[in-house]
C-alpha cells in the first residue's frame, strides 16, 4: 500500500495523484510539485489516503512543499503576464495571417514554457509563428490545438438548464455521450435541445444513462416503441410517449383521443396488420 494525495492544476482538471512524503496535507492546501513540464503550483483536492500500488500509475512524484506567500504571489503575477502574452499572440496571428482561434495562454509556475491553446479547422503549419513568438518571450513556446468541447471548459458559459457548464465546474474528464442515451430517455432528438454551447451532444446526456439502462434490464415487460401502433381496451393508435419509470405509455388513438395505459394493457402491432 501507498500513501498519496490528489492535486488538480486546474478548475475542474484531472486529478494527477502524488505522494505526500512527510508533508501533513488537507484538502485544499496549495502546493508545489515537479510534473513533466517542470514546477508546477496546485491545490489538494483528494486528502491523503492508502491506495494498492497497482492502481498506481508510476512514477510516484513527491509533493515538494507546501505553497508558500512568494509562491501564490507568482501565480498571481503569471497571470498577468498570461493576458500580455494573449494580445501578443493574437497580433502575430494576424502578421501571419493563419485561420486559427487563440483561446487560452498558460505559464508553467517557473516560467520555462508558456503554451498557447488554439482551436481551428484543419491543421495550421504555425512553426514561423512559434520561432516569432519565441524570439518575444525569449522561452520555450508550445502552441496546442484543442477540440471544441476542451474550448467551451476553458472558456466557461451558461448552459440551457441556466447553470455554469459542467466541463468548466467539476467534469475532470469528458464521458463518451451518444445519441442512444438521449432516445433511452425519451428526449427529443432535435440537435438544437440536446446540444451544448460546443455544438457537441450534452454531456448530462450521461448521468442518468446507467439509471434507464438497469431500469430496463429489470422490467419483465418489455417496453413499447414511441410511434408504433398498438391496441389497447379502447381501441386502436399511434403510441405517442413512453414512461420508464411509471412503465405507461400515452397512445393517440384513431378518434384524436390520447389515453394513458401500463404497458401490459397494451398490445404492439404493425401498421399493415388487418384487425
Amino acid at each position: 500500500m501507498a500513501v498519496i494525495v490528489g492535486v488538480r492544476f486546474k478548475k475542474a482538471g484531472k486529478i494527477y495523484h502524488f505522494s505526500p512524503g512527510k508533508i501533513d496535507l488537507r484538502e485544499g492546501d496549495a502546493v508545489i510539485v515537479e510534473t513533466a513540464r517542470g514546477l508546477e503550483y496546485g491545490e489538494v483536492t483528494v486528502a491523503s489516503r492508502e491506495v494498492d500500488d497497482k492502481d498506481i500509475v508510476q512514477p510516484l512524484r513527491d509533493i515538494l512543499r507546501k505553497a508558500t506567500a512568494a509562491d501564490i504571489q507568482r501565480v498571481e503575477d503569471n497571470k498577468k503576464r498570461q493576458k500580455e502574452a494573449f494580445a501578443t499572440c493574437e497580433r502575430k496571428i494576424e502578421e501571419h495571417h493563419l485561420p486559427m482561434k487563440l483561446v487560452d495562454v498558460e505559464y508553467t509556475f517557473d516560467v520555462n514554457k508558456i503554451v498557447f491553446y488554439f482551436t481551428a479547422d484543419g491543421r495550421i503549419d504555425f512553426r514561423e509563428l512559434v520561432k516569432d513568438l519565441a524570439s518575444v518571450f525569449r522561452t520555450r513556446i508550445e502552441l496546442r490545438q484543442i477540440g471544441v468541447r476542451d474550448e467551451a471548459k476553458l472558456m466557461g458559459g451558461i448552459g440551457c438548464c441556466g447553470r455554469p457548464l459542467c466541463c468548466s465546474t467539476f467534469l475532470g474528464d469528458f464521458a463518451p455521450v451518444s445519441i442512444r442515451m438521449a432516445k433511452e430517455q425519451n428526449l427529443s432528438l432535435n440537435p438544437t435541445k440536446i446540444s451544448g454551447i460546443c455544438g457537441r451532444l450534452m454531456c448530462c446526456l450521461k448521468y442518468e444513462s446507467e439509471c434507464y439502462r438497469k431500469c430496463s434490464r429489470s422490467q419483465r415487460v418489455r417496453p413499447p416503441k414511441k410511434g408504433s401502433m398498438a391496441a389497447t381496451a379502447e381501441g386502436d393508435g399511434k403510441i405517442i410517449f413512453v414512461d420508464r419509470e411509471k412503465r405507461t405509455a400515452t397512445v393517440r388513438l384513431q378518434s384524436g383521443k390520447n389515453i394513458t395505459a401500463n404497458w401490459q394493457d397494451i398490445i404492439e402491432r404493425d401498421e399493415d396488420d388487418e384487425t
